[in-house]
């Protein structure tokens, strides 16, 4: 029997099954074969992982072994390997049992199982679905309908509101973006008409609900409409979604109120161009700038600006958009809300839905492997935009109060 020194200190902690686990009192332990520094009961013996495989070893090749000295050598830590029948005779000495060493149809036995078991606590990261069902394509179906039906992509349905007057002359004279590129407002032709012919100056814009002497907001009146009509495709959107419509009146209010601006930026963004940075509204495009001239400030657009592009950066196919649009709407911790379980229960359905989707619906990548935890990222990031800009809605309204009865409908729930 020659020693194998690259096998004498291998850890299978399966072949030693049956012999208890040492308790972990925080004292070290000593083999009682060797002395060296033992993990725990292998064969009915506190022993180090050497000896314990060199026991199983030993007793499983049932070799004859014999002592070259007098059968009395001194077993410990550096000799260990010089007389392997005092090795063995030691181990038997302080009780370890050939008959606890398992065969190797056992051992594969245990193994397998142990690595089945393995498998079912360790789930995919980031997944844990793996089957897009009836009931999930079904949802996503729907949601697209609802989706194309509410969302004027286009916005050739987006006419009657309040035209732009003097913004281009303001913004050549005074440019405070320059890094960001400008683009101009094209209202529909017979508005425009109407605002260049002589019968519709900035003297006669000075008439209408809003102050232009403060060239400040002279976008106001015009994002104010902008944002209504958005808001107005969102509600359209949750009432024809029956998880939705399930809900009491009060519950819809308070989810449409805390979440209206949220679903407004994620359409947004399908319109958002990274490269430009602006967002082209069919016939009408807008810049930094314009956001600028609507009162709002570079602290809130800059953080806004970098969210559009990251979650376009994300390339979401129109099915992702939808589910992220579903799960802001339903969140159970939005003010107002009385069925919060009800509620979370179907944002974590929204939220299963989407990883089914992505899993099967994706070729495997790099890059799809985090995507739905990058998504969910973009949808906690939308909670902190929309207060953000609720307070920036509420300071422009303290200075120049102009809003759409459904905007202040909206924001009253952050002014309470």
């Amino acid at each position: 029997f020659s020693p194998r020194p690259q096998e004498e200190e291998e850890d299978d902690a399966s072949t030693s099954c049956g012999t208890g686990d040492d308790d972990d009192d925080g004292e070290p332990k000593i083999c009682r074969a060797c002395g060296d520094k033992a993990t725990g009961y292998h064969f009915n013996a506190m022993t180090c992982e050497g000896c314990k495989g060199f026991f199983r070893r030993a007793i499983k090749r049932n070799l004859r072994l014999s002592c070259p000295f007098q059968n009395s050598c001194v077993i410990n830590r550096n000799n260990r390997r010089h007389c392997q029948a005092c090795r063995l005779k030691k181990c038997l000495d302080i009780g370890m049992k050939k008959e606890l060493i398992m065969s190797d149809e056992a051992v594969e036995q245990r193994r397998a199982l142990i690595k089945k078991k393995q498998q079912l606590c360790q789930p995919s990261p980031g997944l844990l679905t793996s089957t897009f069902t009836e009931e999930q394509r079904k949802l996503v179906t729907d949601l697209l309908d609802a989706h194309n039906k509410t969302f004027d992509f286009n916005f050739v349905h987006f006419r009657n509101f309040r035209v732009i007057v003097g913004r281009d002359l303001w913004l050549s004279q005074n440019s405070s973006t320059e890094h960001y590129p400008k683009t101009s407002v094209v209202c529909p032709h017979d508005f425009w008409h109407t605002a260049v012919d002589s019968s519709y100056s900035l003297e006669t814009a000075r008439g209408c609900a809003w102050d232009s002497s403060s060239k400040e907001y002279l976008m106001l009146p015009h994002i104010s409409d902008l944002i209504s009509y958005m808001i107005k495709g969102v509600i359209d959107f949750a009432k024809v979604i029956p998880y939705f419509r399930n809900l009491s009146i009060e519950d819809q209010i308070a989810l449409l109120k805390g979440s209206s601006i949220e679903l407004c930026i994620i359409r947004f963004n399908m319109v958002f161009n990274v490269e430009k940075r602006i967002w082209e509204c069919g016939s009408n495009t807008y810049s930094f700038d314009d956001l600028i001239l609507a009162g709002y400030r570079i602290p809130f657009l800059e953080p806004l600006i970098h969210f559009h592009c990251m979650l376009k950066k994300l390339k979401l196919h129109k099915e992702e958009y939808v589910l992220m649009e579903a799960l802001s709407l339903f969140s159970g911790d939005r003010p107002g809300v009385c069925e919060n379980q009800v509620i979370d229960g179907v944002q974590e359905f929204f939220a299963m839905t989407l990883m089914a989707y992505i899993e099967t619906q994706r070729a495997p990548s790099q890059e799809n492997r985090f995507l739905f935890a990058k998504i969910m990222e973009c949808v906690t990031e939308l909670r902190t935009m929309n207060e953000e800009h609720s307070k920036q809605i509420l300071h422009i309204w303290d200075i120049q109060p102009d809003s759409t009865p459904l905007l202040k409908e909206v924001f009253s729930a952050f002014s309470d």
